[in-house]
């Protein structure tokens, strides 16, 4: 729900009930500035059970490791029998500091290690006593009492640092942003932490958001154009999508938007990086961007429907429909 949260809660409840008679198994959320991700997932839950609840992802500097395990239990307990994805990621210094006023912090990957351990330890229902850096708690045990299933964690990564920590630490990755043809090479730095943490291969289940819309793809380019260009300007992004073959467009970009020219940034934004990206067109160019993501080694897809077009819930409906099955 992602990319559509802007039509409102109550579209979000209804394509709930559309992805569940579709045959899908799972719905995520990301959580920014509009709805709150587990009061939302709490939401689904209530309307639509055959779903597994996902957050894709939350900014970890703004809830401690304890809250966003006893939110994620919250929700299994809601839907025992199906999966809970704990997505959380270092988000930006724009979201965490200018819009929630937290603080960033300078050492990301040092930091989403804790993070990360001290919300597994907290899952397991044992009491927890930690010590670190960056968090500290005192007899800590999780209330919620949960069945056999538990929350699944999942780390948002784009680059190596992040991708081989989540090999190491997490029980998924989540792409973003980043063509099919990035995916092989974002896999192997997850293996390589798997490896070096003396996980068996395969540990780490690889989603990833694969962006698409069924409308018409040059009416959708300019909408395409300003999206790429909001995340081109943050660094981690940046430097992914250079490594995924679009270098020239990002130096582009930067240098358009340190002048002050937004016009020429958002112009950037190449007709190549549009369709490698935000893939537009028709049901079936929908649906074989998705196989090509998931032929290119990620396990689970997660369709970010792009809602454009004139009439945006129905190309969210449409999109959904020309993906089921894949």
């Amino acid at each position: 729900m992602a990319s559509y949260m802007a039509l409102g809660a109550p579209f979000g409840l209804e394509s709930a009930r559309t992805v569940a008679d579709l045959g899908m198994d799972s719905l995520w959320t990301a959580e920014v500035t509009g709805q709150e991700a587990f009061g939302l997932l709490g939401a689904v839950a209530a309307t639509e059970p055959r779903l597994g609840l996902g957050t894709g992802v939350l900014a970890l500097q703004l809830r401690t490791p304890m809250l966003a395990a006893m939110g994620a239990a919250t929700l299994q307990s809601l839907v025992p029998d199906r999966p809970v994805y704990l997505g959380v990621g270092i988000s930006s210094p724009v979201v965490v500091g200018r819009w929630h006023g937290a603080t960033y912090g300078d050492r990301p990957v040092a930091q989403t290690r804790e993070y990360l351990q001290l919300v597994r330890d907290c899952l397991s229902g044992e009491r927890v006593d930690h010590e670190g850096d960056f968090y500290r708690t005192s007899k800590f045990r999780l209330g919620v009492r949960l069945e056999e299933r538990r929350p699944e964690v999942v780390l948002g990564a784009l680059n190596a640092r992040m991708l081989r920590t989540a090999g190491e630490l997490a029980d998924g990755v989540l792409l973003n942003y980043l063509p099919a043809s990035a995916v092989p090479w974002c896999v192997e730095q997850v293996r390589a932490g798997e490896d070096a943490a003396g996980r068996p291969t395969g540990s780490c289940t690889v989603h990833a958001y694969v962006h698409v819309g069924v409308c018409d793809r040059d009416g959708a380019a300019d909408a395409a154009r300003k999206d790429l260009f909001s995340y081109g300007v943050v660094g981690a992004y940046a430097q992914a999508f250079r490594r995924a073959g679009f270098a020239d467009e990002v130096d582009e970009l930067e240098a358009a938007h340190a002048r002050g020219d937004r016009e020429a940034a958002v112009a950037a934004v190449s007709d190549r990086m549009v369709d490698a990206i935000d893939i537009c067109g028709d049901a079936a160019t929908v649906a074989a961007a998705v196989d090509a993501y998931r032929a290119a080694g990620v396990d689970h897809p997660v369709v970010m429907p792009l809602p454009w077009g004139p009439d945006r819930r129905q190309t969210v409906l449409d999109t959904l429909a020309a993906v089921a099955g894949h």
